[in-house]
């Protein structure tokens, strides 16, 4: 985890020269007052012409780890929509994208181009690297609107507004979801620094369910084979072949893996597979991210050898119809483009971000949207209720009086999960409504 440190704030902005010419200026609005009708005003119009409020996202493409190009392309099919119906606060919506292409120096180059770009917010972006962008967009005045929740910046940053409770919501309710029938539970998980943080929280979940800590197994985030790590987690859970099966017979009962990988927990279940077939069988659970339907569908279906794995999520299965504006917005403004899938948790935070910046926007009732009105706006709560997501979260808000006391986290005000299965090849809620892991978090025993 990261320490606390002194956040910077954007220097005022200097004022503007005064006309050294009173008559210079008389002809200047005179000027504006022949052409225009008054100075940014068009003729026959009422309201100034404004330019667009533009923003970013950004997210890796085309990379070896995890790739989340449904991200940026979901903003663009968002601000065609929002611009059809009158568009941001009465202004154009014009988003910027970015390729993080998953390390420090993508990362900074995108935040670089942001400020560079004069954006109002950064919205609904993954990446894995907050230690090159947050600084500078904290520098700038730049909020962080709804990131996909991976860094302890995204959570630490006075400039960042999580829609979600991240990667710490996530194990934390995957560890409570395990702990009710799992006595060894292995963690296979990346070998980053993002990847370190995962098991003291998974532990969080199992230990409020009086289970003992998860065996850490890490693994490369761009292996081809996952082989080694399939057998490490096996064994650790207790399903090695010269003991489980003597032990435990065919089935064996208590063990459990849960894998965390992104893009490459495909790959460890395949190699999983093979593993299993030799082996007692064992309970298998991941994180929404990691496995989600199209995984599902890609590797199987009802034949998957996903089925029956149990899964966290932050939000409610994609076949619920809370989402179905999102679903309608797509159809209509992405053209068919297939790197929107709307089941994908990238994609879905991208939504539920700029429907936060919507409201922020609006909240300011014709006042100028800018970097500094939007984070006003949040930081006062954007009104009374906070913003409402249809359902898809609770009401977002992201007062003082709204976070909660989570060691290494302070920005989480959203800390719930919800609890699915993967069964007939579909993923379906196991429980009804969320489930909120706050107190799980805000009780998590020291590390180590």
């Amino acid at each position: 985890m990261t320490g606390w440190r002194r956040p910077s704030f954007p220097r005022p902005s200097s004022p503007p020269r005064p006309l050294k010419n009173a008559g210079i200026a008389g002809l200047a609005m005179a000027a504006c007052a022949t052409l225009l009708g008054g100075c940014g005003q068009l003729p026959g119009t009422s309201a100034p012409a404004r330019g667009p409020v533009v923003v970013m996202t950004w997210a890796p493409e085309g990379t070896k780890a995890t790739n989340m190009p449904g991200m940026p392309a979901m903003a663009q099919a968002y601000a065609r929509w929002i611009n059809k119906h009158g568009g941001l606060g009465g202004r154009e919506l014009k988003v910027l994208t970015c390729n993080d292409r998953n390390n420090t120096v993508g990362a900074g180059r995108c935040a670089r181009r942001a400020v560079a770009e004069d954006v109002v917010a950064v919205v609904g972006s993954y990446s894995q690297h907050g230690g090159s962008f947050m600084p500078q967009l904290e520098a700038a005045g730049i909020p962080y609107i709804g990131g996909y929740g991976l860094t302890d910046e995204e959570f630490g940053s006075p400039l960042s507004y999580p829609v979600n409770g991240g990667v710490a919501t996530l194990l934390a309710g995957n560890g409570q979801q395990l702990a009710g029938g799992c006595e060894r539970v292995s963690l296979v998980r990346p070998d980053t620094i993002a990847g370190d943080q995962m098991p003291s929280l998974l532990n969080a979940g199992l230990l409020a369910g009086d289970r003992r800590r998860a065996s850490d197994v890490r693994a490369p985030e761009s292996a081809t084979n996952y082989a080694r790590q399939g057998e490490l987690a096996l064994e650790r859970a207790g399903a090695d072949p010269a003991l489980g099966a003597a032990e435990y017979g065919a089935k064996a009962d208590g063990a459990c893996v849960t894998a965390v990988l992104g893009d490459r927990t495909d790959t460890f279940f395949d190699s999983f597979r093979h593993l299993q077939e030799d082996r007692p069988k064992v309970r298998i659970a991941s994180v929404l991210g990691s496995v989600q339907q199209a995984l599902v569908t890609r590797t199987g279906g009802r034949s998957s050898p996903l089925d029956g794995a149990s899964v966290t999520g932050w939000y409610p299965v994609e076949s619920d119809p809370r989402w179905a504006p999102m679903r309608k917005v797509i159809s209509e403004n992405a053209f068919g483009d297939n790197r929107i899938d709307p089941a994908d948790p990238g994609v879905q935070t991208t939504w539920i971000a700029y429907t936060v910046l919507r409201a922020a926007a609006e909240s300011l009732e014709g006042g100028d949207i800018t970097s500094e009105s939007v984070r006003r706006a949040l930081d006062g709560g954007v009104g009374p209720d906070g913003v409402d997501t249809g359902g898809l979260t609770p009401k977002l808000s992201w007062r003082y009086e709204d976070m909660l006391a989570v060691r290494g986290f302070p920005r989480i005000t959203n800390a719930m999960v919800t609890y699915q299965e993967v069964r007939k090849g579909r993923l379906v809620s196991t429980r009804d409504g969320f489930i909120d892991v706050s107190k799980t978090l805000e009780d998590r025993p020291p590390e180590g």
